[in-house]
C-alpha cells in the first residue's frame, strides 16, 4: 500500500466551518474519485507529542494499493493542476509518500 500523508494549517483569517464544509464534502469526493484510491481519512490533529517544528493542525490519508496506481492517480497532469488550486486554502503543507511495510490489526478492533 502507498500512503500520501499531508499536514497543513489554515492560513489566518480562513473560516474554518467553510474550509470543513469544502473538505469534509467536495473535497473528500474528490479524494476518493481519483484513480486507484482504495481510502481516504481527513484528521484534525489534536496535539504533536515530540519533536518537529510548529504544529499542524490538520491531516489527510490518501491511500493506493501499489506504486503504480499511485503514481497514474497522483501525477495525472488534471490531479496536479487541482492540487495547486486546493493548495491555496491551507498554509504551511507537508506531504509525504510512504510504501507500508506491515500492517497488523489488535483483536479489539484498533
Amino acid at each position: 500500500m502507498i500512503r500520501l500523508t499531508v499536514l497543513y494549517n489554515l492560513p489566518p483569517g480562513q473560516d474554518e466551518d467553510a474550509f470543513l464544509e469544502w473538505r469534509l464534502g467536495e473535497h473528500q469526493e474528490a479524494n476518493m474519485a481519483l484513480e486507484g484510491v482504495v481510502a481516504s481519512e481527513f484528521h484534525r490533529v489534536l496535539k504533536q507529542e515530540r519533536g518537529g517544528g510548529g504544529g499542524y493542525r490538520f491531516m489527510t490519508t490518501v491511500d493506493w494499493p501499489d506504486r503504480e496506481s499511485f503514481e497514474r492517480g497522483f501525477y495525472d497532469p488534471g490531479v496536479q493542476a487541482k492540487l495547486e488550486k486546493d493548495l491555496e486554502r491551507v498554509s504551511d503543507p507537508v506531504m509525504f509518500v510512504s510504501e507500508c511495510l506491515v500492517r497488523e490489526r489488535s483483536e479489539t478492533g484498533g
